[in-house]
């Protein structure tokens, strides 16, 4: 899968992932590969996501935005 992160400044990530957790407006939630597409609006939290070449978590704070997932690319824009 491949996440990217950005806000109105910056690409915060853009690389290829194992499994990401969202805070969501409806509740936290994972997506992992194959995942319906969707489209949410994210609430004040972290952004958590497991790179796919060396496994390790890593994570970005963040004060809401939205995420679009669609053919296991998973677009975050962020405030």
């Amino acid at each position: 899968m491949t996440l990217k992160i950005i806000s109105a400044d910056d690409i915060l990530f853009s690389g290829e992932v194992k499994a990401v957790h969202l805070p969501g407006a409806m509740g936290a939630f994972t997506v992992l590969p194959g995942h319906a597409s969707l489209i949410s609006t994210l609430t004040p939290g972290k952004v958590r996501y497991t790179t796919a070449d060396t496994g390790e978590e890593q994570s970005k704070q963040i004060e809401g935005g939205i995420v679009d997932v669609d053919s296991d690319i998973i677009s975050v824009c962020i405030y």
